[in-house]
């Protein structure tokens, strides 16, 4: 029983250094932050007055059964500004219900204004979105991509905004930070906009500033052709195809550039369904990118130790939340072992170091909230609600995410699952009716219920034996696994 008792307090410990490691690495990220808000950025830009430094954009638009927005996104890009004749509209449509006749109207009623538009179908769904894109990129006219998800609506002025920088030949893809359209419909669509613009301000701009490596996310950014194809072009072995095609182009030493100033507005996922099945690809794509590019990175010649440290800590991103997780999952019967083995009364100090964790991340997401948001008093303390909010959701998904990131490690594949979009603005209450949402309760799910009884159990442990050193985080756990397991059974019927 005390052999068993050391190897729970050692795994424990770890877990709990990894997350204070973690959140080292995004203090880094907050000074850097901080010290780019005083740079000037003079990047060179073309000079779009002079007609002929204006280059070709093929604007790619991959989607799959999207029926609900279909209709706002080819509207939103017909619209952007930028000369026809220097443009083209690829939709990449490997839809299979009844959305490929609409898309296929709409197109025609956009092709008949004068602009290039096509729709590009293929006979199987090989690579999924990855394999769509590469097959989109062999007939693509322009030496710039500009890749846009369904769900997203970029301002008229985009392409104006971010192709300048291209100017630099080093310059491999310019990528803008994502907004929200529906930021306040729901909790957890305030909780997913909270985590999104901490990744969007302190995680992008605090590794773009030092030239350490940061991921084109999918959408909104734009590629310049030769780097797609000289970094190997777009590979479909892991479920974040674009965080794949970041890391081999930064590692072939093409540089990004990232626009914090430049906003592109998206739907978050409404149902929490839609967010667990975004929050498995993420998660998995991450660790599998971790066992496909660590090596890479870590053996390259050309990055610098800081950028290999950071790029490590970003490739292990997903991982934090096996970290959290193990902690969660001992903490009872640590509780258990303190109280029984006064031997062990000192390690458990170690805790202090979630506490800095925490306080670290407390810290470093205010700056980023109060960048966007703005600061003052009552901003403040709307501030620290969401922040402790957040912290407790973000918890109850551990499990979940935990089982993402185990399947990317081992080398379990899985097809990509695409996140359902509803047009949340337009269809408000009726997204039950949506036909591409699953009804299916997953046997995680009934996990997460049992998860529920078992922090219970902690917090009663802690009556029990009277000690209450870590209650407040049994209370956090029970709190949003609660909330995962309620919204996942309630949203389903």
């Amino acid at each position: 029983m005390l052999q068993l008792s050391y190897i729970i307090v050692i795994l424990y410990a770890i877990s709990i250094l990894l997350v204070f490691f973690y959140s080292l690495a995004q203090f880094n990220l907050l000074l850097n932050y901080l010290k780019s808000k005083k740079t000037k950025d003079e990047s060179p830009q073309f000079d779009f007055s002079n007609a002929e430094e204006i280059p070709y954009v093929t604007i790619q638009l991959p989607i799959f059964n999207e029926k609900y927005v279909i209709e706002r996104l080819l509207t939103t890009i017909a619209q952007l500004d930028y000369p026809k004749e220097k443009l083209e509209i690829q939709v990449l449509d490997d839809s299979t219900d009844e959305s490929v006749i609409d898309t296929a109207t709409l197109i025609q009623q956009i092709a008949a204004t004068g602009i290039d538009i096509k729709q590009i179908k293929r006979t199987n769904r090989s690579g999924f979105k990855a394999g769509a894109l590469k097959e989109g990129l062999v007939y693509a006219k322009g030496e710039f991509i500009a890749i846009f998800d369904a769900d997203f609506v970029p301002q008229k002025d985009w392409l104006y905004r971010t192709v300048p920088y291209f100017k630099d030949p080093q310059i491999g893809v310019v990528q803008t930070r994502w907004g929200h359209l529906n930021r306040n419909y729901s909790l957890l669509t305030k909780i997913q906009a909270f985590a999104l613009d901490a990744h969007f301000t302190l995680e992008q701009v605090g590794r773009n500033s030092k030239s350490h490596f940061i991921n084109f996310n999918g959408t909104a950014g734009v590629w310049r052709k030769e780097c797609i194809l000289d970094a190997g072009n777009w590979e479909s072995d892991t479920l974040t195809e674009d965080l794949d095609l970041s890391y081999r182009a930064q590692l072939k030493n093409w540089k990004f550039k990232y626009l914090e100033q430049v906003e592109t507005p998206a739907e978050l996922p409404a149902i929490i369904s839609a967010a667990r099945s975004q929050q498995f690809r993420w998660n998995k794509g991450g660790a599998e990118n971790f066992s496909k590019n660590a090596i890479r990175l870590v053996l390259s010649k050309t990055t610098g130790f800081k950028t290999k440290v950071h790029g490590i800590l970003h490739l292990l991103n997903s991982t934090m939340f096996l970290a959290v997780f193990v902690m969660a999952i001992l903490s009872v019967p640590v509780l258990y072992i303190k109280n029984k083995y006064l031997q062990f009364d000192a390690i458990f100090d170690i805790l202090i170091f979630f506490v800095i964790s925490s306080l670290l991340f407390f810290i470093s997401y205010w700056v980023t909230f109060k960048s966007l948001h703005g600061g003052g008093y009552k901003n403040f303390l709307k501030y620290t609600s969401m922040f402790f909010t957040f912290y407790t959701i973000v918890m109850g998904f551990s499990f979940h995410n935990t089982i993402a990131v185990l399947e990317g490690l081992i080398g379990k594949k899985s097809e990509f699952i695409r996140t359902p979009k509803l047009n949340i603005e337009g269809l408000k209450d009726k997204w039950k009716q949506n036909s591409y949402l699953s009804k299916k309760i997953s046997k995680n799910i009934i996990i997460e219920g049992g998860l529920i009884f078992y922090f219970l159990f902690g917090i009663y442990s802690a009556v029990l034996l009277n000690d209450y050193s870590i209650i407040a985080l049994h209370f956090m756990l029970l709190t949003g696994f609660s909330f995962v397991f309620i919204k996942s059974i309630t949203d389903n019927h």
